[in-house]
């Protein structure tokens, strides 16, 4: 007796499995595959920069006075998200960055960052300045989310 026996006896099965895809020659369905996988690069030496994610919410008096509308500081009221990206000694010139619908990918000589959003954002209309003094990029992004009893613009 061997701990193996223990309980309901096993049956054998065979090693054979069934192909889900039409296409057999396929290793995994689109489906599989997270967002923004392209962009992985494990063997890459740069270092990750700091960064911080940041909401913004556009209020009104009837917000802030009456509570007239529905919004509470959550960030399921944000409108926009703010990245902030810490590049020290890095130039305007130096800098790549390439924003999907949730993933945020920046590239720079020294450093790396592929930022998978918690939020699907609108990749088209975006705003990014580099401020040189603080050596930080800011991106502002609109958050794109269907719209409920609390986001109805």
């Amino acid at each position: 007796m061997t701990p193996a026996s223990i309980g309901p006896v096993k049956k054998e099965t065979s090693g054979t499995f069934q192909v889900k895809s039409e296409n057999r020659k396929t290793i995994w369905n689109t489906e599989e595959v997270p967002e923004g996988a392209e962009f992985d690069d494990t063997w890459d030496p740069r270092e990750q920069p700091e960064y911080q994610i940041l909401f913004k919410q556009c209020v009104g008096t009837e917000d802030v006075f009456f509570g007239m509308s529905r919004k509470d500081p959550s960030t399921a009221c944000c409108e926009d998200m703010v990245i902030k990206i810490k590049l020290p000694e890095t130039k305007y010139s130096d800098i790549a960055l390439d924003i999907q619908d949730k993933v945020l990918d920046l590239r720079t000589p020294q450093k790396k960052l592929l930022l998978h959003l918690p939020y699907r954002v609108d990749s088209k209309n975006g705003k990014a300045r580099f401020l040189s003094e603080e050596e930080t990029l800011e991106v502002t992004l609109r958050v794109s989310r269907m719209f409920d009893f609390i986001n109805f613009l």
